[in-house]
């Protein structure tokens, strides 16, 4: 069993505890081909956990062996897209076998590509057949403006094809003892070319919670078949619950609702995330609301801060699967919204929809605990302005299509707020966690792995016209593995952490203490303005202490940017290229760059490159600013991580 595809000795008390045991489909028995470990963005290995997954043709199969008692999985695949776009259905057989013979029923799942696929330039299309979106972007294919070039370059279509993975989850009807297969099967008679699972997630699921005093939604009209839309009376069950002070009970049942259910002052229980599921279609407005949402669809919303946001509000122990295909950004079709203080949300696990939770401040004392949320066109959390003293603990994200968790300080800054003890598996798009301006927030103990393009795992962004970084910001015992993605508008590597000054300079007090980098696809850390403003911004006095940097394809560090940043017993080993990149602002002053390097001590490591040999400081040569710059240094990839036995050198 693995944590992120590692050992899970490497990332102890780092990300979310979780119910269930990650088994990766490379390590397992397959008749099938192994695909990867590949980290080119628009491919499926890229996109898979640990880089690497398993390719099924018709009667091929994939065979994982229980470490624990289960009676629930959770199977993450891919599947062909339709030629025309749109997704396709296909059959999975499910058998659990012990000593290889089939025990109990077999299952079938019926797959679904309908909510993978996009393609092309934001804000991406469905379409595999489209031309270019925005031709009068820089395209890095063309290296060029298309709609200013002669004569105009073509693309091959599918042009950008990402997010091809969803997963599944399904109950066994009986528990499998640990020792015992679960072998998964792509049909003889399958429609698909082709299946491709990547991960399996087995747990042994708790019974469903049942609540007798509180005001259960059945008896309100609720339709547990989900023949009729439940909204109407999901808001009858709250009024009732509240002029009696009762909590809300949804006993299992799949509810369709296609709408927001309001919520204000009031807590909603359900039987648990595999028994309780509120599913809703994606429904088109008759004109467009006066935020700009031209859909609306399944979601618990808090009241909006300008009617006053809601208060005590907790939301547990349910499942939210929307139907979000597409991604417009006015929409608001997000799993949990609006403005909630002094409330939680807990137990959920929130799919399909196009940001699992967002918030809109200003807000306070917010407490998102223990949730999971997977495949979202978007952001799975989003602090949007002026939340306060608020939470995030404990949740597994997987599969997003933009930052995984965000604190976005446009208009309002977000101040007091900690993300700690999250795991974060494979972005397809920006960034693990980021976080955009604000005062005095914490990000501690997460773990992020493999984020694909333009992002990478931990990110610090003076961008999105987001307030300014005041008082503290706190990075602490976060893991990134596997990230320093390449972001395709620069043509460059980033780091697995990655400050970015574009909007104003980076000059709060910013420290990064106890992180681990593990297996950096270029560099480990990167400081980095855009070349319009270079000389207008700087990232001044971010201070890293007691940081492991494990394989970088690259450097420990890259700068390239107005400032300084100063290092303390900051440990690196397997340096693909130099441990510094130090380009400064590119205006290269004499005796040295823009850009200052303090060495507190303590930096020791080893290199794979062939200017440095055995154990050296890997920083000691380039302080203070000794220029050090290669826009494009080649990547060396770096071995897998291994325990970390004792201190480099």
């Amino acid at each position: 069993m693995t944590r992120a595809a590692l050992d899970p000795a490497l990332v102890e008390g780092r990300g979310a505890d979780v119910p269930f045991v990650e088994q990766e489909a490379e390590n397992a028995v397959t008749t099938g081909t192994v695909i990867g470990p590949g980290r080119d963005a628009y491919t499926i290995e890229a996109e898979a956990s640990g880089r690497s997954a398993v390719r099924l043709t018709a009667g091929q199969h994939v065979e994982f062996t229980l470490p624990a008692a289960a009676n629930g999985i959770t199977v993450r695949y891919a599947l062909p897209d339709a030629p025309e776009g749109g997704g396709i259905r296909a059959p999975l057989d499910v058998s659990v076998l012990r000593q290889g013979k089939k025990v109990g029923v077999d299952r079938r799942m019926t797959l679904t590509s309908e909510y993978s696929y996009l393609y092309n330039q934001y804000p991406f299309t469905n379409d595999p057949t489209a031309g270019l979106l925005q031709p009068d972007w820089w395209v890095t294919e063309c290296a060029c403006v298309p709609s200013q070039t002669t004569p105009v370059p073509t693309f091959d279509t599918p042009f950008r094809p990402m997010k091809f993975y969803d997963e599944q989850r399904l109950l066994l009807g009986r528990t499998a003892k640990a020792g015992e297969t679960i072998r998964l099967t792509m049909p003889a008679g399958s429609n698909a070319a082709w299946t491709v699972i990547d991960l399996l997630d087995s747990e042994k699921v708790a019974p469903p919670t049942i609540r007798l005093r509180a005001a259960n939604a059945l008896l309100f009209g609720a339709d547990p078949t989900g023949r009729r839309d439940s909204a109407d009376a999901l808001d009858r069950t709250i009024a009732w619950a509240k002029k009696r002070d009762l909590e809300v009970y949804v006993p299992p049942g799949v509810y369709r609702v296609n709408r927001h259910v309001v919520v204000d002052d009031v807590t909603i229980q359900g039987a648990g995330s595999w028994y309780t599921v509120f599913r809703g279609s994606e429904v088109a407005l008759d004109e467009p609301a006066e935020d700009g949402s031209v859909h609306t669809g399944v979601g618990f919303y808090g009241r909006y801060a300008d009617e006053g946001g809601s208060r005590d509000v907790h939301l547990r122990d349910f499942a939210i699967v929307g139907d979000v295909r597409e991604r417009i950004d006015t929409d608001q079709v997000n799993g949990v919204g609006g403005a909630l203080s002094d409330s939680s949300v807990s137990g959920l696990y929130i799919q399909h929809t196009k940001v699992g939770l967002w918030f809109d401040g200003p807000m306070e004392n917010l407490v998102v605990e223990e949730n999971v949320v997977v495949d979202q066109i978007a952001d799975a959390l989003n602090f949007h302005g002026g939340v306060t003293d608020s939470v995030v603990r404990g949740n597994f994200i997987r599969n997003t299509g933009d930052d995984g968790l965000a604190m976005w300080s446009e208009k309002l800054s977000n101040t007091g707020n900690v993300l700690e003890r999250n795991t974060v598996q494979s972005n397809t798009l920006a960034n693990g966690i980021a976080v955009y301006g604000g005062t005095d927030n914490t990000v501690r103990a997460n773990l992020v792995a493999d984020p694909v393009r333009e992002g990478s795992g931990l990110h610090v962004g003076s961008r999105f016209g987001a307030e300014p970084f005041t008082g503290t910001l706190d990075f602490t015992d976060n893991t990134a593995v596997r990230a320093g993605t390449y972001e395709l508008n620069w043509n460059v590597g980033l780091g697995a952490i990655w400050f970015y000054a574009l909007d104003r300079d980076i000059d709060a007090d910013v420290r990064v203490t106890g992180d681990h980098y593990l297996d950096s696809t270029y560099n480990a850390i990167m400081l980095v303005s855009d070349w319009g403003v270079k000389d207008q911004v700087a990232i001044e006095g971010v201070a890293f202490e007691d940081v492991r940097v494990d394989g970088t394809g690259t450097s420990v560090v890259s700068a390239r940017v107005r400032g300084g940043a100063s290092f303390e017993n900051v440990d690196a080993r397997n340096v693909g290229w130099a441990g510094v990149n130090n380009c400064g602002s590119f205006n290269f002053p004499a005796g040295g760059t823009e850009f200052t390097l303090t060495d507190l001590g303590g930096n020791d490591g080893t290199s794979l490159s062939p200017w440095e040999t055995g154990t050296v400081n890997w920083l000691g040569r380039f302080v203070p600013s000794a220029p050090s710059c290669t826009d494009r240094p080649p990547v060396v990839a770096p071995p897998a991580p291994s325990p970390w036995v004792q201190p480099v050198g």
